[in-house]
């Protein structure tokens, strides 16, 4: 992800393995998002794929490089390997593969995901720990969901017509609480209690006693926590809506 636009992985002095996931279930959900995406991408034209994303500085082109090169970076990440050879290539691999015509893109996007597909049902133990960057680590059961969240954002980002509220309802849920607690016991978060009106989560510093309230739509929570939206929407009693710091 993008600097600023970080929306799950934690800083390396905080990282810890998180809980056993379905991680069939997952990669599932990341075959038929994947499926979403380039579908809409089928729409494009080059000059579109040219265009700005809503990531500063990427056009529409860097984004669907990022996802291709995340997926075989995931797979990286099973398998054992470092999930980049280092910053400097993971940057430049994406700035090369930008400018592709459409139909190369798509094609990589595609293909990529296939890899990350049958790296993902290879019998493994999916309980161990695995290492990301920046030495972030965290339950293989995850990285399906780490996958899922990137090309569902990402979707979002190319800007053509894939909001957050078209994002599917199970993702939003997890999503909001898996950025709730990443930004849980965080220094500079002041306590925080979120609450779509139906279901409510916690961060923050001192997370047990929120002293702050903030409420809104699902969609609207989801862009303020993953850096996609600026809160307006969302209305806050008890204090001001906090700022939060990028990973």
């Amino acid at each position: 992800m993008r600097a600023g636009f970080v929306t799950f992985t934690r800083r390396s002095g905080r990282a810890r393995v998180g809980a056993m996931m379905d991680h069939a279930h997952d990669l599932a959900c990341v075959r038929e998002a994947t499926d979403r995406l380039l579908t809409a991408v089928a729409a494009l034209d080059n000059a579109a794929l040219a265009g700005p994303s809503r990531l500063p500085g990427w056009s529409r082109g860097h984004v669907l490089a990022h996802l291709a090169r995340n997926a075989d970076a995931l797979v990286n990440v099973l398998k054992g390997r470092p999930m980049y050879p280092s910053a400097e290539a993971r940057d430049a691999d994406i700035e090369e593969g930008a400018p592709r015509p459409v139909e190369v893109q798509a094609a990589d996007v595609r293909d990529s995901a296939a890899r990350f597909q049958a790296a993902g049902e290879v019998p493994a133990d999916w309980t161990r720990t695995v290492e990301l960057r920046n030495g972030v680590t965290d339950s293989a059961s995850r990285v399906p969901f780490r996958r899922w969240v990137e090309v569902e954002l990402h979707h979002v980002d190319l800007g053509i017509g894939y909001e957050l509220e078209d994002l599917p309802a199970e993702f939003v849920e997890r999503e909001t609480g898996f950025l709730a607690e990443r930004f849980s016991g965080h220094s500079d978060v002041p306590a925080v209690r979120l609450t779509d009106g139906t279901r409510a989560w916690t961060t923050g510093r001192g997370a047990d006693t929120p002293a702050i309230t903030v409420t809104g739509r699902p969609a609207d929570l989801l862009g303020w926590l993953a850096g996609r939206r600026d809160g307006a929407a969302l209305e806050v009693t008890g204090g001001e809506l906090p700022k939060l710091p990028p990973l």
